[in-house]
């Protein structure tokens, strides 16, 4: 057999599928939800299979505000792949120079260093080092939060879980290691259900830090870069975090990429470091050009702002249409910005919903740790269009449910 039609039988659309689920140790429940397509294209909000169907990505893994392959994105990964894609490590990378103070530019105040690195939960481990490096050796995370394990299997050592929304139980913990604790702490809870703290929460929190001389870290790998319709969500209570956790929209859904910011003291251990963690700096000329491509896609565009005019459409919209057909099986439909969640009284009608969405062209997700939590999370890229073919299929989507509920 010719290499040619090795490559013809490997890359047939059965041949690909047997190779998927052989050859991967990746999960099979989207692809079959999907009938076994393949995906092909992503453009925006948008992904075509290879059979020709359409998505319209409204919860998929990551995707940012920009969408997929942005313009301005891919102008500058391109610019960047024809001078000089990968670096030496002998010279400093002017590029991460500029990526760096891109994002420092609209990080929250007092943030001066940053530490690129591959995704969120490697950033995790250099967050952790540094915070202990100050003798932040406690290391304090609120239950439901997306990296409350992953700080004990990341970095073993002193560590405390504190029931979200328990000021008394956070005070005790801090009281118990003053001076000595560093506390993770994440905006909105987005993998337990979009859990919209009250107004004033994440300010009470970074006053307790301050009471008791804890580092303050905020895990803003969901909720950062322009998602809940701010930059952060600590600028939304006005709040100056000692460390913050980049998440992977800083490459723009075309290169893996996040980032640790801190303030000059506690980055100060690590700045002539060769890199503060176990992974290969992720300072490559790629990467650093992709981060800048999105910051000025953000910035040229207005998606921040757009991010929050969508959200409160698609919140009004969206929860009139779910509890018109829903009703009392609804217990609430909240979010902020493009992060939103409709609670139902089970995971069946969220289960049920999120087929129904998929057989009418649109993928959403369920909360990791809330499976009766429906979550959209779609780019704010999206158009006039795309919102009406939402507010459709959802409608659609939601009738059909309902229909079967009554025929039982």
């Amino acid at each position: 057999m010719t290499v040619a039609a090795v490559v013809r039988q490997r890359t047939g659309r059965e041949a690909l599928r047997r190779l998927y689920r052989s050859r991967t140790g990746e999960g099979r429940a989207l692809g079959e939800l999907l009938g076994g397509r393949l995906e092909g294209v992503s453009q925006g909000a948008w992904i075509t299979t290879d059979a020709g169907g359409r998505f319209l990505d409204c919860g998929g893994l990551g995707i940012p505000l920009t969408g997929a392959r942005h313009p301005t994105v891919l102008r500058h990964v391109r610019e960047q792949l024809e001078h000089r894609p990968v670096a030496s490590g002998h010279c400093p990378e002017p590029q991460s120079a500029l990526a760096a103070d891109a994002l420092l530019s609209v990080a929250p105040p007092g943030l001066e260093r940053v530490h690129f690195t591959g995704s969120a939960v490697q950033a995790l481990t250099p967050a952790a080092r540094m915070a202990r490096a100050r003798g932040r050796t406690r290391l304090v995370s609120l239950t439901g939060s997306r990296h409350g394990l992953l700080l004990d299997e990341l970095t073993p050592g002193d560590s405390s879980t504190v029931p979200y929304g328990d000021a008394a139980a956070l005070r005790r913990v801090l009281a118990d290691a003053a001076g000595r604790a560093c506390v993770f702490v994440e905006p909105l809870q987005d993998e337990a259900g979009v859990a919209l703290p009250p107004p004033g929460r994440l300010r009470a929190v970074a006053a307790l830090c301050r009471e008791y001389g804890a580092l303050l870290a905020l895990d803003e790998t969901a909720t950062g870069l322009g998602r809940l319709g701010a930059w952060w969500g600590a600028g939304i209570e006005e709040v100056a975090p000692d460390l913050l956790v980049v998440g992977g929209a800083l490459g723009a859904g075309v290169v893996p990429l996040a980032a640790v910011v801190a303030t000059a003291g506690v980055s100060a251990a690590f700045d002539h470091a060769p890199c503060p963690d176990p992974y290969p700096c992720s300072g490559a000329p790629l990467a650093m050009a992709a981060a800048r491509g999105a910051l000025a896609a953000l910035r040229e565009d207005n998606l921040v702002g757009r991010a929050r005019v969508l959200g409160e459409e698609i919140l009004r919209v969206g929860g009139r249409i779910v509890r018109g057909h829903y009703g009392p099986e609804v217990r609430e439909v909240r979010g902020r910005g493009l992060l939103l969640g409709i609670e139902f009284t089970g995971p069946k009608a969220a289960t049920g919903l999120l087929i129904e969405l998929v057989r009418r062209g649109v993928i959403t997700g369920r909360a990791p740790r809330a499976p009766h939590v429906l979550r959209l999370a779609p780019p704010a890229v999206l158009t006039r269009a795309d919102l009406d073919h939402l507010y459709e299929a959802l409608d659609r989507s939601c009738r059909a449910r309902a229909g079967r509920r009554r025929r039982r």
